[in-house]
């Protein structure tokens, strides 16, 4: 197995992965980091640099040399479950509810109200939206968002909107605001590392990836 870190955990928030990988190693999985890796491509192709990322797809296909790459960050995996060809890829987060299952992983539920934040490319472009809440579920309470599952409201962070539209990306993030006050929760959770750093700007309580929560619990 591949930990694919992305940019974003690999490069502004590192916290992320290192809680992967804590995790990872606590369930006794046999996994590798690349020294060099690279982007997935995902922004490169929805910004229509195709032949930019398509050169940068083929990098990452001979770097994997077929082995099942584990995700942080769900355009990551959208990137490479529907863009790649041939590509065995799970997100963290069903790896996690698979290990649970598998009593890999073990939690004790601690009675906290958490609410959780759909990427959209984890929910309407790969159809997850179980997962990350049995994980969720077997830990604290959770608490749903009005718009939630595939009708979830984007953070406003992806398809390289923060970077070249950073005041409308905020404007994106505000309008969940209200929507996180509602849950009364301690925390709002997520499964993508993007949407993480766009709604901590805005969000009226701590926002965290799913294995930074679940590394809280392990504490």
């Amino acid at each position: 197995m591949i930990y694919f870190r992305g940019c974003t955990a690999r490069k502004k928030d590192n916290n992320i992965s290192e809680a992967t990988e804590k995790l990872l190693r606590l369930a006794g999985i046999d996994y590798k980091v690349l020294d060099d890796e690279k982007c997935c491509g995902s922004v490169l192709l929805r910004t229509g640099f195709i032949d930019d990322a398509k050169t940068q797809m083929e990098k990452n296909i001979k770097d994997f040399d077929g082995e099942t790459v584990i995700t942080s960050c769900a355009g990551c995996h959208n990137a490479f479950k529907n863009d790649y060809d041939d590509v065995d890829a799970i997100h963290i987060s069903q790896l996690i509810e698979k290990l649970i299952n598998d009593n890999k992983l073990n939690f004790d539920k601690k009675d906290i109200d958490v609410s959780y934040h759909d990427p959209c490319h984890l929910s309407r472009h790969c159809n997850e939206v179980d997962a990350p809440r049995n994980v969720i579920k077997s830990v604290a309470n959770l608490k749903e968002l009005e718009n939630n599952r595939e009708n979830t409201i984007c953070c406003g962070a992806g398809g390289g909107v923060k970077s070249a539209f950073p005041d409308i990306s905020k404007q994106i993030a505000k309008s969940k605001v209200e929507e996180i006050k509602n849950t009364n929760s301690k925390y709002l959770i997520t499964t993508c590392p993007f949407c993480k750093l766009n709604l901590n700007e805005s969000s009226p309580i701590e926002v965290l990836d799913i294995t930074e929560f679940l590394e809280k619990v392990i504490k």
